[in-house]
């Protein structure tokens, strides 16, 4: 039992300012913490090796217009696994991680030839030629029968699944190899976003960075769509008279990373950019306070609490309010001007087909559609479990 006489020893950490608070880094563990100047001066404090109550009463002092309570932080870092002894008892706790250590194989000195203050020049001119192609030559613009090459709907879809999978690949080894740039080791596991099953870059590490690089390796998975969306812009300009079959694969390129990009700016799912907006702001937990701040909207409990808790933090919440709104109908308009119609084409075709004769090559077709689309729908429902799953435990 934790008391006012109490000695507490903590694991070993590591403290970083960041830009209102504090990042807390347990060594142990690997995990990070955001915690506020009381708190971490509790925290000095307890490394001393004084008594809690000589702890409470310091911090009393100190910071007059706070509630101190020495006693609930100690036990909130017994939960959070923070405290090692307790008056010189040892408190075991199985650790399930260290935290990410793969990828560590990949050279430093390569990755910052793709992440330095020169390339990070380049890949913001890629992204103005990318607009500046699009705005001047409007037959570029992506349009969803892009994605039909084929008769065979099958094969399309194969392709689809095969440029997307690269496409995802490239955009998460984007996130890697930014985070190697940095010495940080990270490693990818299976997320969706959506109804789209996506990977997932572990970037837990970056709080071991300032603030102000940790946006690199936020951005590290654009730069690199903006090297491919360039390059696919540019056979289709410079070379409109190159291959069919080529042209026609550029096409999903641009269609495939233009959708990734308009996701990406849906903040609501916590994409790359939302990363980004909660850095930049400072407030690392946006997203949930922002919830708060619209349910306040709509009822009176959740206004109450919301003006005592947030007031701080206000105008950042309505800021990212509005991005979040613009997010929402970003993603709308994606799934009617492109993903809608591309189902009800892939699907109206196949059920056609799965009406011929039996054994037939139409047949054939459909019924891979039909198992290509359950093998989809496994993998989403896997990752919804998997979510669910970790939220319960």
């Amino acid at each position: 039992m934790i008391n006012k006489l109490s000695i507490v020893k903590l694991n070993p950490i590591i403290i970083r300012e960041d830009r209102k608070n504090y990042i807390v880094e347990d060594r142990k563990n690997g995990e990070f913490y955001e915690m506020p100047n009381p708190a971490v001066d509790a925290i000095n404090l307890i490394n001393k090796g004084k008594p809690l109550g000589d702890i409470e009463q310091i911090l009393k002092v100190k910071y007059p217009n706070e509630d101190i309570d020495i006693i609930d932080f100690a036990n909130q870092l017994l939960d959070l696994e923070l405290i090692s002894e307790v008056n010189g008892e040892l408190i075991l706790k199985e650790v399930d991680q260290f935290g990410p250590t793969g990828f560590l194989w990949i050279p430093e000195s390569v990755s910052r030839f793709f992440f330095n203050k020169y390339s990070y020049i380049f890949y913001i001119s890629l992204l103005l030629f990318n607009i500046y192609i699009l705005l001047t030559n409007h037959h570029l613009l992506p349009n969803y029968k892009d994605y039909f090459i084929f008769s065979w709907m099958s094969l399309n879809i194969l392709l689809w699944l095969g440029i997307g999978g690269a496409l995802l690949i490239l955009h998460e080894f984007g996130h890697i190899i930014a985070m190697r740039a940095n010495g940080l080791p990270t490693r990818l596991s299976i997320g969706h976003r959506l109804f789209f099953i996506a990977l997932e870059t572990d970037m837990a590490a970056a709080w071991k960075l300032p603030s102000g690089k940790r946006n690199v390796l936020y951005l590290g998975g654009l730069c690199f769509d903006m090297v491919a969306f360039a390059c696919a812009l540019s056979i289709q300009y410079f070379y409109p008279t190159g291959p069919a079959l080529l042209l026609a694969i550029m096409k999903i390129l641009v269609i495939d990373i233009f959708i990734r990009f308009i996701f990406q700016c849906g903040v609501y799912m916590k994409t790359d950019l939302y990363f980004v907006i909660e850095n930049i702001s400072g407030s690392y937990n946006l997203m949930e306070n922002a919830h708060h701040y619209i349910k306040s909207k709509f009822k009176k409990e959740a206004r109450k609490a919301g003006e005592a808790v947030y007031e701080e933090e206000k105008r950042t919440i309505k800021s990212y309010s509005v991005i979040y709104f613009i997010g929402v109908l970003l993603t709308i308009l994606v799934f009617v001007f492109y993903s809608i119609p591309q189902i009800i084409t892939t699907m109206s075709h196949s059920i056609d087909r799965l009406s011929s004769p039996l054994f037939s090559k139409p047949f054939f077709d459909g019924a891979i559609v039909l198992v290509q689309t359950l093998t989809g729908l496994s993998l989403l429902l896997y990752s919804w479990y998997k979510k669910y799953r970790l939220k319960k435990e």
